[in-house]
């Protein structure tokens, strides 16, 4: 079997945003949002064991690297690499990075299926890419400008939120001084200062959860915070105060359009706290973008499909007011506001043959909605 470092040349040379590695499978590659198997003879227990402990050493090692002599007076890379084996045959999944010197960084996610070890592994590219090299709407570049306010990425597993965040935190990099700091469980993109300074603190590492992390970055005078992830109610709420007292914050969450993020938002939350939040959150709020990645029709790579809801004032009063059934229309009908739903992303992005029907329909929020739309169209 070849090494891990082997298989992600292969990966990267295929294009593939994943490598999943699996006992009694040939190693698998994600291209387009589709797998695809590999030539390679299936994996045996010993196989992975070995390319897991592969893993764990290559991120232990990027591990002392980054953290300096202190680190590796208090732990050997041994150690490190026998806890980590610890808590994976423990029963306890893991999440890991590394990198591959002049290739790409790499997500590793290490877990038990059947009594034996497989990993599922991101690969990231070492810089981000822009905003315009993603063909994401430029109203992210105006909202990456503003003193402060909350900005919420969303959409499905694989939709490319972080590639999203990591590139509105590249244009903010280029284009504006500020302080930058980053709570990420674990970081993936690494950021080297331009015209901000930005530090990066990985949950397990650098601070205990999200939650820790937030309540003590807001007395490291930030200018800007993101957040990987918003995973509880705690969360939610140091962001949406944040976001409201004088910082931008951006964030993601795993939800399905912009509506139906407020929605998530609010019911985390006991009934007698979701006015507060409402209020808040409307008073805070900059704009949610929901995104889908649709395959082109010409050729490899894919295309994001973005609903875009702002802040605007219909918007606010109708979440101040949790109104929030009315918010689908506020987005169809606010394009002077520089709002869209998913359908109406869609719609434009096959006007301009950029994909085809069936991948349209495929991702559209509302399908019925979306052959009524095309009809009249």
């Amino acid at each position: 079997m070849k090494s891990i470092h082997e298989l992600l040349e292969i990966a990267i040379a295929e294009r593939a945003s994943d490598l999943l590695i699996k006992v009694a499978s040939p190693p698998t590659l994600r291209v387009d949002g589709r797998l695809k198997s590999t030539d390679m003879e299936p994996v045996t227990a010993q196989d992975t064991e070995d390319l897991i402990n592969s893993i764990i050493y290559s991120s232990t090692r990027d591990y002392l690297l980054h953290a300096g002599s202190a680190a590796a007076e208090k732990f050997t890379g041994e150690e490190l690499a026998e806890k980590k084996l610890q808590t994976l045959y423990g029963m306890e999944e893991i999440d890991l990075v590394f990198t591959i010197d002049g290739l790409a960084r790499v997500r590793a996610n290490l877990f038990l299926q059947r009594n034996v070890v497989g990993a599922a592994l991101r690969i990231i590219p070492l810089n981000p890419y822009t905003i315009e090299e993603l063909n994401l709407p430029l109203i992210l570049q105006d909202w990456a400008s503003q003193p402060q306010g909350l900005v919420i990425v969303t959409g499905p597993t694989g939709s490319g939120k972080s590639t999203t965040v990591a590139a509105i935190i590249d244009y903010i990099n280029t284009s504006r001084r500020a302080h930058v700091v980053t709570i990420e469980d674990p970081i993936e993109y690494v950021f080297h200062d331009k015209k901000s300074v930005i530090e990066q603190r990985e949950v397990g590492s650098d601070t205990k959860s999200y939650a820790s992390g937030l309540r003590s970055v807001l007395r490291q005078t930030p200018d800007v915070i993101m957040i990987g992830e918003m995973r509880d109610a705690e969360t939610m709420s140091v962001a949406i105060t944040a976001g409201e007292v004088g910082h931008l914050v951006i964030t993601t969450l795993h939800t399905t359009s912009a509506p139906v993020t407020i929605d998530r938002i609010l019911n985390s939350f006991p009934p007698y706290e979701r006015g507060q939040i409402a209020a808040q959150l409307s008073a805070s709020l900059v704009g949610i973008t929901s995104q889908r990645l649709a395959n082109r029709p010409d050729g490899p790579g894919r295309l994001p499909a973005v609903e875009i809801m702002t802040g605007s004032p219909t918007v606010k009063k109708l979440i101040e007011e949790s109104e929030t059934s009315e918010l689908y229309v506020a987005i169809r009908d606010g394009q002077h506001f520089g709002m869209n739903t998913m359908n109406q992303a869609l719609e434009k992005l096959l006007a301009e043959k950029l994909i085809t029907f069936d991948e349209a329909i495929l991702h559209a929020g509302n399908q019925a909605e979306l052959r009524q739309m095309l009809r009249h169209a």
